[in-house]
């Protein structure tokens, strides 16, 4: 949470000039905001919708940005086996500034709660991704033309 993923994801795919999906987007755009669900109806109710819009994103091609824990599905985990699986990894330090906008409910107690599932998740992370870029410093677009020069560097299909 509060990598850069959507940001630095739209960048890779223009310069690639392939579509980009945001899966936390699609899911808002059809059912509302994340934190609404959360409150409503569950954090497990939220992630069914989101392992569906995860499974349709990666087989519709070019640039997916995950929400971060959407890989904690056994499902999505399998499906992203073979993929090149990008994984920004910021801070605390620079993350806590990020996270101020109030709209990630898992987060709502500050950066105690970010680094309690920082910590829980990244192994998972760690384990899944191809490659890791650092975001905690770095412009944005350097870390979008880093990206963009691994994947062109490895031939990999965008499609």
């Amino acid at each position: 949470m509060g990598a850069g993923k959507t940001r630095i994801g739209k960048r890779v795919a223009r310069a690639l000039e392939v579509p980009f999906t945001d899966t936390d987007k699609v899911i808002v755009a059809a059912h509302g905001p994340i934190a609404d669900i959360f409150d409503q109806h569950g954090e497990p109710h939220f992630r069914g919708l989101e392992r569906d819009v995860v499974h349709d994103a990666l087989t519709g091609g070019g640039v997916v940005s995950l929400g971060g824990g959407a890989v904690l599905d056994p499902g999505t985990q399998h499906a992203l086996e073979g993929l090149p699986v990008i994984y920004l990894r910021v801070d605390a330090d620079a993350v806590s500034s990020r996270l101020a906008d109030g709209k990630r409910p898992l987060v709502r107690g500050g950066i105690e709660d970010w680094q309690r599932i920082y910590d829980a998740r990244r192994s998972t992370y760690e384990r899944l991704a191809s490659v890791t870029f650092e975001t905690s410093r770095l412009p944005r677009d350097r870390i979008a033309q880093d990206v963009v020069t691994w994947i062109e560097s490895r031939g990999l299909e965008t499609r």
